[in-house]
């Protein structure tokens, strides 16, 4: 198909659901509204402002990848969210004090017209988040209809073909695959028992796929990535992707790491420190939350570096992360990172990074660009784990038997390579273009 006649294709609009609608919510929400209304640009955002190369260099073939893949259009995007907090889009971006005044007031009128709904929430899985805005239920049943039933009205009331779900909530307590995660039957049995294995981040997962709707975790909990729900992922047809959105400083460990490898440099220690005060922050402040963090932040290094192949070089590293909640900050997180390399017969060199981030300004992009992958997946016929998505990810979903691929630079090169494919073109090897003369 040519680009003219892919672009040409009529999407209708696209309501993007939000588990969530605080600091980073408001500021997807916020930044996407600014753009249309060319106040900003959509910095950070590879859907709006990176090209893609197609066929050889000498071609001289690189669109924008919304050119050239069917994606929808910002105009036509709608929103809708929970949240246990009852603030309207507005109050809950000034709330989180991520953005300027003069930023939000000029689309206020707009923010002040997206109201969360009543969230499905229990305390005891994220034990520092307090508000009234939740559902009353019985049962976790009675729960996810209630979810399903919100989709379904949020979908009318916004005059919306379809939708995409991106979890911008909390990070939920640590929590291990149980009995009741092994099968659709056991999941759905679990619901109608109130399991505690059964957090409400999964009835969010649980009820996005049951209505047909692609869903992508933004935090580390144990939500979609259960052989239950990915089950049901390919049953209904459904393409999801998670976990954890790769913002500050995980993000530089998967830009550095790869390039100390390439070198064949060894590291002897990696300590990462950060100071957060936003909502997220106060969450991580609980150890069995900060737990679940834990895991997916640490997790990077040892797939990216191969202690057992390199043992010489990474074999005996020690990393170690902390978060601490510094109310201060606010939402520009502070990480500093010390790492201790060594190079040519064993010489010891250090390298200190302190990177001043701003969590949600990281993130919002990427919830862009999920939820209009995720709807360019589902209408290219795609279900279950979305393993080119990974590059957004901390703690990349896989299938099973599949060893995730931390490394930024070939995470990218993936996910390029399969929009090459969506869009007809041929994946590129970065062989030389006359390689045949070589062989």
């Amino acid at each position: 198909m040519s680009e003219n006649n892919q672009k040409s294709q009529s999407h209708g609009k696209l309501l993007v659901l939000t588990p969530g609608m605080g600091a980073v919510g408001t500021t997807f929400i916020a930044g996407v509204e600014s753009i249309r209304k060319g106040l900003s640009k959509p910095i950070g955002s590879l859907t709006q402002m990176q090209t893609i190369r197609l066929g050889a260099r000498s071609e001289n073939r690189s669109p924008l990848i919304k050119d050239f893949l069917p994606l929808v259009d910002l105009d036509d995007l709608t929103f809708g969210g929970w949240d246990v907090i009852p603030d309207n889009a507005y109050e809950a971006c000034k709330r989180a004090q991520v953005l300027k005044s003069e930023d939000i007031e000029p689309i206020s009128d707009f923010l002040k017209g997206i109201e969360p709904m009543p969230a499905a929430f229990e305390q005891k899985y994220v034990k520092k988040l307090i508000g009234d805005n939740v559902k009353e239920f019985t049962t976790k049943k009675d729960l996810t209809d209630q979810l399903r039933t919100d989709i379904q009205n949020k979908i009318k009331e916004t005059g919306a073909e379809r939708a995409v779900m991106v979890w911008c909530g909390s990070t939920e307590v640590f929590m291990s695959p149980s009995s009741c995660h092994m099968s659709i039957e056991a999941f759905e049995e679990g619901l109608k028992n109130n399991d505690e294995s059964i957090s409400p981040s999964q009835l969010y997962a649980y009820a996005a796929i049951m209505e047909g709707v692609p869903y992508a975790n933004g935090a580390p909990n144990l939500s979609a990535d259960v052989p239950a729900l990915t089950q049901l992922a390919i049953q209904k047809e459904i393409p999801i992707a998670g976990k954890d959105f790769k913002t500050g400083q995980t993000l530089m460990k998967t830009i550095l790491a790869p390039g100390f490898k390439t070198r064949m440099l060894g590291i002897k220690g990696w300590f990462s420190t950060n100071i957060l005060g936003n909502r997220d922050g106060e969450v991580l402040d609980d150890p069995e939350s900060f737990r679940t963090k834990e895991v997916s932040k640490t997790g990077v290094l040892d797939t990216i570096l191969q202690p057992d192949i390199y043992n010489d070089l990474y074999e005996d590293l020690y990393h170690k992360v902390r978060i601490n909640y510094y109310p201060p900050s606010g939402d520009e997180k502070e990480g500093w990172d010390n790492i201790d390399i060594f190079g040519w017969m064993g010489y010891p060199m250090q390298i200190k990074v302190n990177f001043l981030c701003r969590d949600s300004i990281l993130a919002a992009p990427i919830v862009l660009d999920l939820a209009l992958f995720l709807d360019l997946a589902k209408r290219k016929g795609k279900k279950g784990i979305q393993e080119w998505l990974s590059f957004y990810f901390k703690s990349p979903q896989v299938e099973d038997g599949h060893i995730p691929e931390h490394d930024i630079f070939i995470q990218h090169f993936r996910l390029k390579n399969t929009l090459r494919v969506m869009g007809g073109e041929e994946p590129i090897t970065h062989l030389s273009e006359n390689f045949e003369s070589y062989t």
